[in-house]
């Protein structure tokens, strides 16, 4: 339960206001990345924290190094979060260490070039997408009733965890468009 609240804060804060500070946005994504990763294979709560934190510091350590290319390091963290939410999505039961990593490895690679191309638009997008699938992860959690949100496996829990998701991701997008648009160069005045 505790894991789950922790997961759902950090996603609603990546989701709803990542493209405010990329800071937070690798520290959020890396958790995250972290966290899904582990969770795909029903790891204990200390092991999910610990890869969340370890994805963390890790994502920050990697972008602060090679800060000019920070937008296609947050793609892609942010793309394999998503690429993790898919994997699971797409596996009902138990999950494939190798169709995980391809799935993973594809989308994260696929956002990260996105990010580069068209940085805070494409940010704004995958920092929506990544946190609406923590956040679904975190209400997974906390309870068994929403358990399928986490690790959906008949077709009804596929589809309503898939319309979730991209429910909150339109939601997130909405909200960062409308707090931030200075960083996304949009005249409010048009």
């Amino acid at each position: 339960m505790t894991g789950g609240i922790a997961v759902l804060l950090i996603g609603a804060l990546l989701c709803f206001y990542g493209i405010r500070s990329m800071h937070l946005a690798v520290l959020a994504a890396g958790f995250g990345l972290g966290w899904l990763v582990a969770d795909l294979f029903n790891a204990s709560l200390a092991t999910l924290f610990l890869f969340g934190l370890i994805g963390a510091v890790a994502a920050w350590v990697v972008t602060t190094l090679v800060f000019r290319f920070s937008a296609y390091f947050i793609g892609g963290i942010t793309g394999a979060m998503a690429g993790a939410k898919i994997a699971d999505v797409l596996q009902p039961g138990d999950n494939n260490w190798a169709l995980s990593a391809i799935v993973i490895l594809a989308v994260g690679v696929a956002a990260a070039f996105l990010a580069d191309k068209f940085r805070a638009r494409a940010l704004l997008w995958l920092t929506s997408i990544g946190g609406a699938s923590m956040i679904l992860t975190g209400l997974g959690s906390m309870t068994g009733a929403l358990e399928f949100l986490r690790h959906p496996e008949a077709g009804w829990q596929q589809v309503t965890s898939t319309l979730a998701w991209i429910g909150l991701s339109v939601a997130g997008w909405i909200v960062q468009r409308r707090l931030f648009p200075e960083k996304l160069g949009i005249d409010r005045d048009r």
